[in-house]
């Protein structure tokens, strides 16, 4: 049995609910899907608390602190970028040894990883950092094929913040699901949520379980008020980043 996460976006309240959940049902393999860092207020600390993950994904929000680069990201993303990216590398507080070191971590993320013919990435298998995938891609026949075409048997991806599954003919939730989803000969591309991040409407972190043939929803509740406290006290940290952690969108 191994948990699969992804965007934590530096929300440690978040995080350390989603790794209490995991260690209670006693499960050892952990793999993160990237976006580990970016829009909340704890990167460092989420980092350190998902460094030791058996497999580590190369997020968007990684890829751009590391090259410094945000140009594509809206002005409240790139502020959060340029923000994260001095916690991370250009603190002066810190040792050149602890930033040389968190650097050195970030630039080993795998961009994409297959593990017993299953496929992991940020984004998508096609585009495997950037590419987003939304319920509404489902009815793009053309861009789904094409993805799909990328797709061994099933992958398991991020990015979106929306959690669900998508077969070449359809997407369904985990409600839809009864948040559970058994494998078949069909190919899937599993969204696995986002643990510090939500947009499907539910406040709650978004994480899956999965034992090789079934993959487990789950969804677990954490201090949203004292992470927006947090990104509120951050002046290069937008409220929209805060007020937006409260409705799960």
């Amino acid at each position: 049995m191994k948990a699969v996460l992804s965007d934590i976006h530096g929300n440690l309240e978040a995080l350390i609910a989603v790794l209490a959940d995991i260690e209670s049902k006693n499960i050892h393999e952990i793999v993160c899907l990237g976006d580990i860092v970016g829009y909340g207020p704890n990167p460092r600390e989420c980092l350190e608390l998902t460094r030791n993950s058996d497999t580590l994904i190369l997020g968007n929000h990684e890829e751009a602190v590391l090259k410094a680069s945000a140009g594509h990201f809206n002005l409240r993303a790139r502020r959060a970028i340029e923000w994260t990216r001095k916690q991370l590398f250009e603190d002066p507080n810190e040792t050149e040894k602890a930033r040389q070191e968190r650097l050195a971590l970030v630039e080993g993320f795998q961009l994409q990883a297959n593990i017993l013919g299953i496929q992991y990435v940020h984004g998508s298998p096609r585009n495997p950092v950037k590419e987003y995938i939304t319920p509404q891609d489902a009815g793009n026949r053309r861009k789904m094929i094409s993805i799909f075409d990328q797709t061994e048997s099933v992958c398991f991806i991020g990015h979106t913040h929306i959690p669900g599954v998508f077969t070449l003919e359809d997407f369904s939730s985990p409600e839809e699901l009864m948040g559970l989803y058994m494998l078949s000969d069909e190919k899937a591309l599993v969204n696995v949520g986002s643990v510090g991040q939500p947009r499907d409407g539910n406040p709650q972190a978004c994480y899956v379980t999965f034992d090789e043939e079934t993959v487990v929803f789950r969804r677990v509740e954490y201090d949203v008020e004292k992470t927006i406290r947090k990104i509120r006290a951050i002046s290069e940290l937008d409220n929209f980043l805060a007020d937006r952690l409260r409705r799960g969108r």
